[in-house]
């Protein structure tokens, strides 16, 4: 079961055309609407693929919703947006196909195309968004909106109170200091970190850094939003109550 929450201020256009009607780049209104990724969307349009009310396009050009956009001569339809939570279970890739692994599709299925906003490794459980809405899942993603994320790691010794610390103020790895964390110390070989910034591996990254090797890793929380009793391969709908979670500071 999916739920639709209709289009708000946070999904406005914000170019205007003849004062009237709201222009976004093909290639992003493309990604949107989950159709595929803006890079694909720009190889469609290169290729002559795409028009706009039968007009061929090219790179930069625009188009409002109520346009008529067509790829290889089939007409895209806008999408109702979907918002879904999803209790990643261990050993699927956060993919929407892979030849050699189960991916989280495997388990979603809805009408509406949809996407994982983000993604966790392999090993990695816990909770994944998914949605067709590109604008949110870039506020989902993007380091400058810093929208929390939890997670709980079990680590191979006693953690000590020293390198929570230092998580806290930044830990320096190959690709730049840590933004500032939070720690907690839940029980000898368990602990708890909330951190916003979405580099690859960062919670094992930081771990290792420090001298743990992570047997479970699991994130439990997007900003206020919290996993619950979501049983691990299953997803729900989220309404406007779970939205309102995520983006509250």
């Amino acid at each position: 079961m999916i739920y639709i929450i209709n289009q708000d201020k946070e999904d406005r256009f914000i170019i205007k055309k003849d004062n009237c009607n709201f222009m976004e780049r093909v290639q992003k209104l493309l990604s949107n609407y989950g159709y595929c990724s803006r890079r694909k969307a720009e190889e469609l349009i290169i290729a002559g693929k795409v028009k706009v009310n039968g007009r061929m396009i090219t790179i930069g050009d625009k188009a409002a919703e109520e346009d008529k956009i067509t790829v290889e001569g089939k007409p895209i339809q806008k999408p109702r947006r979907t918002y879904l939570m999803f209790n990643k279970p261990y050993g699927c890739v956060t993919a929407l196909k892979d030849s050699k692994y189960k991916t989280v599709m495997d388990y979603v299925k809805t009408k509406e195309r949809v996407f994982p906003v983000g993604r966790l490794d392999y090993n990695t459980t816990g909770m994944l968004l998914l949605t067709n809405d590109g604008d949110f899942a870039n506020k989902i993603t993007h380091p400058s909106h810093e929208i929390n994320k939890t997670y709980l790691a079990e680590v191979d010794k006693p953690f000590s109170e020293k390198d929570a610390k230092q998580i806290e103020k930044g830990v320096t790895l190959e690709d730049g200091r840590t933004s500032p964390a939070n720690v907690k110390v839940l029980e000898p070989t368990v602990v708890k970190i909330k951190i916003h910034e979405g580099k690859n591996r960062i919670v094992r990254r930081v771990l290792a850094e420090l001298g743990y090797n992570v047997k479970r890793l699991m994130r439990t929380k997007i900003g206020y939003l919290e996993l619950g009793s979501l049983k691990p391969g299953m997803y729900r709908k989220l309404n406007k109550k779970d939205m309102d979670k995520i983006f509250d500071k």
